[in-house]
């Protein structure tokens, strides 16, 4: 159907859940821990997923359009999040859950975008250049949102303690996220070359794999964070390395042919359409709705006062509309731990979808293609 594979293992998980046939009911499939096992395998899905994002970024590529990017980057964040936040409190009426619900739609995904442009042949455009750097500016942006959520929020949205321990938890944070990125920047890449010279079977991969699981372990357990954040890190350290794209080449096949399937059909797994409400759906328009609106109006408002001119910043507005799966990991670990209800999942879920589907469409037609 020429659609991105994240919207067949989404509908997959759809079809296969509750929303439908309910798998996990059926006498083949029936045991406790056979939802655990998936989970656990889908969260391992995510914890690579980020690992790879960091792997793939190019902070060259930020550098040359470096002003465009950062703007556009960070009004593509602070607009979702506000619009998303006051879009979702009239539904709710809870203030951690909506700020969540803004955090969710402030992120991107451009792998769809990327893919468009280069087809159009169109990725070195002063667009396509501008899209990856301010891609860049988001995630790191989006990520840190999250951690500052978290620790202030605290998980479940209850706040711990007074301002006391709310400055503690982010003096912990930025401690370790100091101390993460150093050890990620400067030891890794010194590690990945010591371990490349010894006669060990696929030792490069052994070391990625270590580290991306070790500092995603570390940022949950030592610096109160989200076990993704860690492993972006981890990513990005590895990233600077000469071998990056040979490790990124052999962690895909793990990643993409078995552990992200199983998260984005555990994600679909997750949500039941039956839950859905009049009042859900309406939700659900709102969501697709403020997603569209608020990255083109921010991210192309962002780009033109970089300099674009307004049809390049509208171009750009429409390749950062794609949520993908960063949306998703943010909805499911929202899910996780009771940030978001049902009704508020699946319309997150249908928002991913619908944004995927939208993206590639509006590009073609704003760069005068097919």
């Amino acid at each position: 159907m020429r659609q991105p594979a994240i919207l067949g293992e989404l509908v997959a998980g759809l079809l296969l859940g509750p929303s439908l046939l309910n798998v996990f009911e059926w006498p083949l499939f029936h045991h406790q821990e056979f939802p655990w096992m998936v989970a656990v395998l889908g969260e391992l899905g995510v914890i690579l997923l980020m690992g790879l994002a960091g792997l793939e970024i190019e902070l060259e590529e930020f550098v040359r359009a470096r002003r465009v990017a950062l703007l556009a980057g960070t009004a593509g964040v602070l607009m979702p999040l506000l619009l998303g936040a006051l879009v979702a409190y009239p539904f709710h009426g809870d203030v951690a859950t909506s700020i969540y619900i803004g955090l969710v739609l402030s992120a991107t995904s451009v792998s769809i975008s990327a893919q468009t442009l280069l087809e159009l042949g169109r990725l070195r455009s002063p667009e396509g250049i501008a899209l990856l750097g301010a891609a860049v500016v988001d995630d790191v942006l989006a990520l840190l949102a999250l951690a500052v959520f978290t620790s202030v929020v605290g998980i479940g949205g209850e706040a711990g303690g007074g301002p006391g321990s709310v400055l503690i938890a982010l003096v912990r944070m930025g401690l370790f996220l100091i101390l993460a990125f150093a050890l990620a920047r400067f030891l890794l890449p010194r590690l990945a070359s010591w371990v490349q010279r010894q006669p060990v079977s696929e030792g490069l991969m052994a070391l990625a794999f270590v580290a991306i699981l070790g500092l995603a372990g570390a940022a949950e357990e030592v610096g109160g964070l989200a076990a993704i954040t860690g492993a972006f890190l981890a990513g990005l350290g590895l990233g600077t390395h000469p071998s990056r794209h040979q490790i990124a080449e052999r962690l895909r096949p793990a990643a993409y042919g078995f552990f992200v399937p199983l998260f984005l059909i555990n994600v679909g797994l997750r949500a039941d359409l039956r839950t859905m409400s009049v009042e859900g759906a309406i939700f659900t328009l709102a969501l697709i709705g403020v997603a569209v609106l608020s990255k083109v109006v921010g991210c192309g408002a962002g780009a033109w006062l970089g300099g674009f001119r307004p049809l390049q910043a509208w171009r750009l507005g429409l390749g950062m509309i794609s949520r993908g799966e960063v949306g998703l990991i943010l909805a499911s670990l929202g899910r996780s731990v009771g940030f978001l209800q049902p009704f508020e999942f699946v319309a997150v879920v249908a928002m991913v979808l619908a944004t995927t589907l939208l993206t590639p469409i509006l590009l073609r037609w704003a760069f005068g293609g097919r």
